[in-house]
């Protein structure tokens, strides 16, 4: 199976509703990227049923900036993604500060190349990460 009907549908996230009153939702890549999304917006131990779920991120929220975070939150990104995200080879996560011109280790951007399995279309996704919450926002 390939294409759309591999990539499948599910509820839009974040959840809303559609023209008819109904839930919206997603296909093909667009369902992929929300996935992705979902996974490195979950911390671990967040749901309930699922307490594996999610991306260890959260665990480095204090940390700030520096060479061992941002490789920290890259490990952390391409391990759950690899576990959490079937339909994708994640090629690349790459950790950056959210702007270079300012000083400060507020917000980083992590960086995530991937490629869906189903047709080998590169995606990328850019993923806001606050490393020292509610400072500077």
């Amino acid at each position: 199976m390939t294409g759309p009907a591999f990539l499948g549908t599910g509820w839009r996230f974040p959840l809303r509703v559609d023209a008819h009153g109904g839930l919206a939702y997603g296909s093909g890549e667009r369902s992929v990227a929300e996935s992705v999304w979902l996974v490195l917006a979950t911390a671990r131990g967040e749901r309930q049923m699922r307490p594996r779920f999610g991306c260890g991120i959260h665990d480095l929220v204090f940390t700030g900036d520096s060479p061992p975070g941002r490789a920290a939150l890259a490990h952390l990104v391409r391990e759950a993604l690899t576990e959490w995200e079937p339909r994708i080879d994640v090629l690349d996560v790459r950790v950056e500060p959210g702007n270079p011109a300012l000083p400060s280790d507020t917000l980083l951007l992590i960086h995530v190349d991937y490629r869906l399995r189903s047709n080998n279309a590169l995606h990328n996704l850019v993923y806001p990460f606050y490393a020292v919450e509610g400072e500077g926002v």
